[in-house]
């Protein structure tokens, strides 16, 4: 009986190392011989070699095995190859620029050749003696169609204006690419916001969120219901497919219990979108902060008076509500040495003056003093007696006024205590910047804040709360260093620094967040 068992896992081990290759492209092999590896090659980074085998997908150092087959790689002369596709917006401007911004900084060349409409190749060369280094793959379409291609292993980063869905992540770990929820699946490579834009000459300058979500559903028809002419409105966005279309459903039409109108006129580049609405002195567009064009770009209101307009800082800041963060998505995988080089650029300091440069908002932390900042405490001393108890907005300028906001900055996903997509980016700058010692010899406060909906008590405790789990998110990220010896202490005020009206979800958003104020 022993001998049968035997016998049979010999017949196993040998069909699983033997298998006639028909299927597959490469063997890998110990030095010794004693381990063979059959199995159909889905990339090489340079130092590992990824395989689909009858185990399924495995990761195979390289520096331990030989490769036999028609798809090895040619190990003396390794060419690195990534394959990049998603948002044209992000594709055709923001990634050329840092790509470019990354050669010049190494010593390459980077040459760019367009093989069709929506393809781009970029060319890694070594400047000394033109060895190619790297081809960098771009499909430019939209955000639907980089999660498609990364789903069908026709991409290795996605280009993205949106956060994933539950649904193309749940068909990503299906597909064996992992939670691309999880912490270092996806990174904020810059930001960017939406804005209602209008032609100029339009005597409408702003506009309450309420409202934009009533126009674009189709429930605001006409000009003098805004307070300007008597005249239809017409309205423009983006492709349904588009990053920036979702997005705006997710953060300003689902939040008011509204769907975009049928009758929206839609476009399929920003450039086409804003010339629209310049040419139409009755028209309204949502369109990218970094592409307005000529046209003139609306400041959000409320019913309480408080206003915000779009700008570097406020975006930054996520004080404006309807900022954009542009993502790169990446499944569970190795990248080629030269790949993930490039993506430690784009979050050097030398990256987020490129990134400025290209027309979007970088994520460089800005520090503002509190003269900077007067709308906001003006709007604290408007509500003090009916909102706001006079000692508390005291005790916050005594506390404040000594240091200065960083532009970095935490808010919430609406109704959760889970940080936003931008937050999470935050943490990890900042832990990166306490890492590298920029703020060894300076103070660092957490200030937590809250809407003004309940008591005020209760509204200064759960701030409190927030501000400490925002710090300890940071500690956590911050692997290489003992937080508890630097100067860093928690503090809140509650509902005392109101930065939008708390009559609607969008205003009690943008005002649960907490700051960081360093001296």
């Amino acid at each position: 009986m022993m001998l049968h068992r035997a016998a049979s896992f010999a017949a196993f081990f040998i069909l699983l190392f033997s298998a006639p290759l028909a299927a597959q492209d490469v063997t890998l092999t110990s030095p010794d011989g004693s381990v063979e590896i059959n199995g159909t090659l889905l990339g090489f980074d340079g130092e590992f070699y990824r395989l689909e085998t009858v185990y399924g997908e495995l990761t195979v150092d390289g520096t331990g095995v030989n490769c036999a087959g028609p798809a090895c790689p040619d190990l003396q002369n390794y060419v690195a190859e990534l394959s990049v596709s998603g948002s044209a917006t992000i594709g055709e401007v923001l990634m050329p620029a840092l790509i470019e911004g990354f050669a010049l900084q190494r010593g390459y060349d980077a040459i760019r050749e367009r093989t069709d409409q929506t393809h781009f190749i970029y060319k890694l060369r070594n400047k000394a003696d033109g060895a190619l280094l790297g081809h960098f793959d771009f499909r430019v379409t939209n955000t639907d169609e980089g999660f498609a291609d990364l789903l069908a292993d026709e991409a290795d980063i996605v280009m993205s204006l949106r956060e994933i869905r539950l649904t193309e992540n749940r068909r990503a770990q299906e597909s064996g690419l992992g939670d691309l929820t999880a912490a270092n699946r996806s990174r904020v490579l810059a930001l960017d916001a939406m804005v209602a834009i209008t032609a100029p000459g339009n005597p409408v300058d702003m506009i309450s969120p309420a409202m934009l979500a009533r126009v674009f559903a189709g429930r605001v028809t006409n000009w003098n219901q805004l307070g300007g002419p008597d005249a239809p409105i017409s309205m423009h966005l983006r492709d349904a497919k588009s990053g920036v279309s979702q997005a705006l459903q997710d953060r300003l039409m689902t939040p008011a219990g509204l769907v975009l109108d049928s009758g929206i006129l839609r476009h399929a580049s920003n450039k086409a979108l804003t010339q629209a609405v310049t040419d139409d002195p009755f028209a309204i567009g949502i369109s990218s902060y970094s592409e307005t064009g000529n046209a003139d770009v609306l400041v959000l209101t409320g019913t309480c008076g408080f206003s915000l307009r779009a700008g570097r800082v406020t975006i930054k800041t996520e004080d404006y509500p309807l900022t954009a963060p542009m993502f790169l998505y990446m499944p569970a995988r190795r990248l080629p040495k030269l790949a993930r080089e490039f993506l430690t650029y784009t979050r050097s300091p030398s990256a987020q003056i490129v990134i400025r440069r290209a027309g979007f908002v970088d994520q460089a932390p800005e520090e503002l003093s509190i003269n900077q900042q007067g709308d906001r405490f003006a709007n604290a001393i408007s509500l003090i007696g009916s909102e706001i108890e006079l000692d508390e907005v005291q005790r916050m300028v005594k506390v404040l006024s000594p240091m200065k906001r960083l532009s970095t900055s935490f808010r919430f996903r609406a109704g959760s205590s889970t940080l936003d997509a931008q937050s999470l980016s935050n943490v990890q700058q900042l832990a990166r910047a306490i890492e590298t010692g920029e703020y060894d010899e300076r103070a660092l406060k957490f200030v937590g804040f809250s809407d003004g909906q309940g008591p005020a008590t209760s509204n200064r405790r759960i701030a409190q709360q927030r501000a400490r789990a925002v710090l300890a998110a940071v500690k956590k990220a911050a692997e290489t260093v003992d937080l508890d010896d630097l100067n860093i202490s928690v503090d809140a005020f509650g509902e005392a620094l109101p930065m939008a009206c708390d009559d609607s979800a969008w205003g009690r958003q943008v005002n649960r967040r907490v700051e960081v104020w360093v001296h």
